[in-house]
């Protein structure tokens, strides 16, 4: 049971539990890993779903369907379709149940101010006691139950990777972004650092048209010994964050290098710390937002 079952390469897990134990942070984590997911599906359209799913010519592969039981008739079309998925494709699918002790789901209530969707407008403990009581059946069918109670949620994603990820390596992609100042900040940054100090290919006329994908501009950039100090320093930060923001749970950290137009430094340094994270290991990839606009400034 500790592997997950596959039909024709598709994988379906289903994430459900009590409400408040952490089912957002899961389908985060399963959105984070390639899964398609789909939050508060009705349990009687899984087979139709699962139809579509099967005429996308392999685009989606991994699945995962967040089920929120509100009643009893969602409990039981949840165990027809579940049994129709086997009949029909043989496909099992994984269950994760997520729980929690009842004192810490109504603590969890009182900080959010939410109402349980089961209380029917009184007590939290009312709806959690109902809620378990309707779950126990559905419970016991799971391949995975995690007790959220004293996880924080880095802690509830770093075991759904573990458990689910196809690879041992968490997910975790590092997005260098060249851009220019002059035509604004990107939005989407992480870490911005700005080299409009450093030597500027643009007052050299034959450079001027030419961009930091180009070898020669490249090798200007790089040769001063105030970009090699730079350099040096940026990799050493970069280096000791990076583990950090990773052990956190972020799963994408967009590092923006910035000079005057976008042209010339930043996508030199850009393309340098691309290759340099890559072969530290990191998921790299590199985009030059502005390289086509800068005309006029580097």
């Amino acid at each position: 049971m500790e592997q997950m079952v596959k039909n024709n390469d598709l994988e379906l897990v289903i994430i459900t539990g009590m409400s408040g134990a952490g089912k957002t942070v899961a389908v985060q984590s399963f959105e984070d890993m390639g899964y398609f997911c789909v939050d508060n599906l009705p349990p009687a359209l899984i087979p139709k779903f699962l139809d579509l799913v099967g005429s996308s010519n392999g685009q989606m592969q991994k699945v995962a369907l967040v089920i929120d039981l509100r009643g009893r008739e969602f409990f039981d079309q949840l165990f027809e379709a579940i049994d129709t998925v086997g009949k029909e494709s043989k496909l099992v699918p994984q269950i994760l149940f997520l729980d929690s002790r009842d004192n810490v789901l109504v603590r969890r209530y009182k900080e959010t101010r939410r109402s349980h969707p089961l209380a029917g407008g009184g007590p939290p403990l009312e709806g959690i006691k109902a809620e378990r009581d309707l779950l126990e059946e559905l419970k016991g069918q799971a391949q995975m139950i995690i007790d959220t109670s004293d996880l924080k949620p880095v802690q509830l994603r770093e075991r759904i990777i573990k458990r689910f990820a196809l690879t041992d390596k968490q997910v975790f992609d590092v997005h260098v972004l060249s851009f220019g100042f002059k035509h604004g900040i990107p939005i989407d940054a992480d870490l911005v650092f700005d080299v409009r100090f450093l030597p500027n290919p643009h007052y050299i006329d034959h450079m001027r048209p030419k961009t930091g994908l180009d070898k020669e501009v490249s090798d200007y950039v790089l040769k001063w010994s105030e970009t090699q100090q730079f350099i040096e320093k940026l990799n050493d930060l970069l280096l000791y964050m990076l583990p950090h923001y990773k052990r956190e749970g972020k799963s994408q950290l967009v590092i923006a290098i910035g000079c005057t137009g976008g042209k010339h430094r930043s996508v030199t340094l850009a393309e340098y710390f691309k290759r340099v994270l890559g072969e530290e290991g990191y998921q790299t990839n590199v985009t030059h937002r502005d390289v086509e606009k800068g005309k006029l400034e580097g």
